[in-house]
């Protein structure tokens, strides 16, 4: 099966109505990523097929909880969830923060090459970050464990904001050690097409 196939049979399994031309795109950030990944090391996974399942599929499989405004995704890295996000749901305003400059040189070349005007990539520490208004949602994908997410990003959250946290196996060590002012709210075990492992979308809010 090629790529570009396997892609659309995972889009079809997830059940995702994307916006014309977003397989496209999402094929041409994959191309991206792979030639800048021999250089910059931007992830651990090198096929092209491992990467439609463990990188495409994987982030679009959370995106119907993305019912939000404005998305911040910390330690974006190769800008995952934030691309495939981006394109998949153009209506949302997606910023993408890392600290390492090479990775987000990276990212504002998807940015550039895919001509997504609903990105915004920044270059920083996120506990330094002030934006003039905070996020709906900030979610990561293998940020930090979620103590130090929640309590890095907490000056980021929007009043009514939620954590979405892409994990694999559910986090009961974590969510134990969560401070006593923010809940777990929902957890969404997630089917990801082609990819045999657990993996949890765990929804986080500050306790009323």
């Amino acid at each position: 099966m090629t790529v570009a196939a396997q892609l659309s049979a995972g889009v079809a399994a997830l059940g995702l109505e994307l916006p014309d031309g977003a397989e496209a795109r999402l094929l041409a950030y994959l191309a991206l990523l792979d030639k800048w990944n021999r250089v910059y090391n931007l992830t651990a996974v090198r096929e092209a097929e491992r990467m439609v399942s463990h990188h495409l599929l994987d982030s679009l499989a959370a995106v119907p909880y993305f019912d939000a405004a404005t998305v911040l995704d910390v330690g974006s890295g190769g800008g995952l969830p934030g691309i495939p996000l981006a394109i998949a749901r153009p209506d949302i305003q997606v910023t993408l923060i890392d600290s390492v400059a090479k990775k987000t040189a990276f990212l504002m070349q998807a940015k550039a090459e895919l001509g997504l005007a609903n990105l915004q990539v920044v270059t920083g520490r996120v506990e330094a970050f002030r934006p003039e208004s905070g996020f709906d949602i900030i979610t990561s994908r293998a940020f930090s464990e979620l103590r130090e997410f929640v309590s890095l990003t907490r000056h980021l959250l929007k009043p009514g904001g939620r954590w979405l946290a892409m994990k694999g196996l559910y986090p009961d060590e974590e969510i134990a050690l969560l401070p006593a002012d923010v809940k777990v709210s929902a957890d969404h075990a997630l089917a990801v097409p082609g990819l045999d492992a657990t993996r949890h979308l765990i929804v986080l809010e500050p306790a009323a």
